[in-house]
């Protein structure tokens, strides 16, 4: 090694040193971030007042040492869409992912989800359970259980082995998971978000060398409601009550499009079974769990040496109808799916926040605000850079002050676009694909059961929420065929063909043809008499989209008519993939 060379060494390692100090310094004086995702939990939290049997003393004491924003609601009324949003900062109009069909990294293959730009910013961020939808984005995060490479958020989790327990499935058309039960197990034997919150716990409870962004999905009160028999003891089915929000002639103001999306038919289903206060008590029950291990993170947090530096923040996906609107589930854009839970909390003196005095136990705030604010709010409060690929306000300033100036109203999206449920401190817009709307006065009527559209002294209000309304929707991009969920093949002879009994709404299902021969392919009739008229050729390495509706059994047979196989369309736009 020569002498000059040595001498540009010393000199750059001098020059270096410096520098990285600082930089490591400034790295290892920024708050830490433990944010809290809990998957379809409504308004029915005690500090929400949703129901007046929920029991949540751990989502309670959380949103009474911070900031609980009591008109918070999700960025779309699915659980893909709106957690996309929330993890990238882009809005499902600007980014054109609508729906749970949709894959995220097909919609938007290069946005940036939260840890890994807290990463690139000198944090270490690890995460556990669902944070997006059923997978995990691998190359996003430093570190994750189960494993990132799994691509798989949920750790084992104990369910019946004999199902349905309680529910039994009314078609094809009923999603598999709608189903309750409590179950002879303690929380550790029940595995799943308990095993979550233990493995968040610790990270909680180590030393770090950096500062953290640590994300904790609990998965429940998501279907199914199976949990542990202690959370349905507290909820005795005699005591049960009906929803609040339930009217029973609550769809006769509403527009077709509304009358449409209202009734499903698991509510109906439901309710021929004799399940609907069953299904309360689950629901009940997996609150009250979710609640239970949201509580052993608080717990953990208290106890580490992070408690006095850790930013807290908690959401919920979206809501949940339990018969309002005589609906069931998700999907629709009335507030019992679009109001959920948002609490933040930031510690007194916690380091290089934007809030050094931290935010005022106990203080609510009721502005009109949405979930995807918590990325660019979380950036905020670390003192670091905004990006331009957000589409929400920063909640600084209301963390700040409550009763702040905000001339913002929140949206949340369906799954077709142009269709949208939006809320300003006061009021409710609701507008579907066929410019029919809903307006509602949230004061005077907060489970929506007036519908004030047609009214004529509330024009002037209309007219003020139409130009309010986004203007502009990015298309809907479609899964791509290899990544839809598969039909089950049913091979000639092995399996009895019975009757279509279709169910449901119309989607698309994608015949592929791998058999290596043209194949025909053949609508079975609810008589059980194959429809010939109704029918496509699907030549050898071809596929074939056909519209189809939730029960409908579909041939396959050669051209000459000898039958192959068979599919039996299920609850959701699938590939039927024809073998060789």
């Amino acid at each position: 090694m020569n002498l000059n060379f040595k001498i540009k060494l010393v000199l750059a390692f001098l020059i270096w040193v410096p520098q990285n100090i600082f930089a490591q310094d400034a790295v290892v004086d920024r708050p830490n971030i433990l944010m809290i995702a809990v998957d379809d939990l409504n308004n029915w939290i005690g500090c929400l007042g949703g129901h007046p049997q929920a029991q949540t003393p751990n989502l309670d004491r959380l949103a009474a040492s911070g900031v609980l924003f009591t008109n918070a609601h999700c960025p779309g009324a699915a659980c893909n869409p709106s957690r996309s949003a929330i993890m990238t900062g882009r809005a499902p109009n600007k980014s054109g992912l609508y729906d749970n069909r949709q894959k995220m990294r097909e919609v938007m293959p290069t946005d940036e989800i939260m840890p890994k730009t807290f990463s690139q910013h000198g944090y270490w961020s690890a995460g556990s359970g669902k944070i997006l939808h059923y997978f995990i984005d691998a190359n996003s995060w430093d570190g994750y259980f189960p494993k990132k490479e799994t691509e798989n958020p949920f750790p084992r989790t104990l369910y019946p082995e004999n199902r349905p327990v309680n529910l039994p499935r009314g078609g094809p058309w009923q999603y598999v998971e709608t189903d309750w039960a409590a179950l002879d197990a303690t929380d550790e034997e029940f595995g799943g978000d308990w095993l979550v919150s233990k493995w968040i716990g610790e990270q909680l409870m180590s030393k770090h060398d950096q500062p953290f962004y640590l994300a904790c999905g609990i998965y429940r009160p998501h279907e199914p409601w199976f949990v542990p028999k202690k959370y349905y003891e507290q909820f005795p089915l005699e005591n049960i009550q009906l929803p609040p929000g339930y009217k029973a002639d609550d769809l006769e103001d509403l527009p077709p499009a509304g009358k449409r999306r209202g009734p499903n038919r698991y509510f109906s289903h439901i309710r021929e079974e004799g399940q609907w206060k069953q299904g309360i008590q689950g629901y009940l029950a997996s609150i009250a769990f979710a609640d239970a291990m949201v509580g052993r993170v608080l717990d953990a947090l208290e106890k580490s040496p992070h408690k006095d530096n850790t930013i807290v923040v908690l959401w919920s996906d979206h809501g949940w109808h339990l018969g309002e609107k005589e609906h069931w589930q998700k999907y629709t854009a009335w507030r019992a799916v679009t109001r959920v839970p948002l609490m933040v909390r930031v510690p007194r003196g916690v380091s290089n926040s934007s809030i050094p005095a931290g935010t005022q136990p106990g203080t609510i705030c009721d502005q009109p605000v949405n979930l995807l604010s918590v990325f660019p709010t979380l950036l905020d409060l670390a003192k670091l850079p905004a990006s331009d690929n957000h589409d929400a306000p920063s909640l600084l300033p209301l963390l700040k002050d409550a009763d702040a100036d905000w001339p913002h109203v929140s949206t949340t999206f369906l799954s077709r676009p142009g269709e949208i449920g939006m809320s300003t401190k006061d009021w409710r817009y609701i507008r579907y694909q066929e410019d029919e709307e809903e307006l509602y006065h949230i004061p005077s009527d907060p489970h929506e059961w007036r519908n004030l559209a047609s009214v004529p002294q509330h024009s002037a209000k209309l007219k003020e929420l139409r130009e309010l309304a986004p203007q502009e929707f990015a298309r809907f991009i479609p899964p791509k065929v290899s990544s839809l969920p598969k039909l089950k093949w049913h091979p000639a002879n092995k399996t009895e063909v019975l009757p279509s009994k279709p169910e449901g709404s119309r989607f698309d299902v994608f015949f592929v043809n791998r058999s290596g021969a043209d194949v025909k392919l053949i609508w079975m009739q609810t008589n059980g008499v194959p429809r010939t008229s109704v029918s496509s050729t699907i030549p050898s390495g071809k596929q074939v989209r056909q519209t189809t509706r939730p029960g409908a059994v579909w041939l396959i047979t050669t051209p000459e008519g000898d039958l192959r196989g068979h599919f039996v369309v299920g609850d959701r736009t699938s590939r039927a993939i024809i073998p060789d």
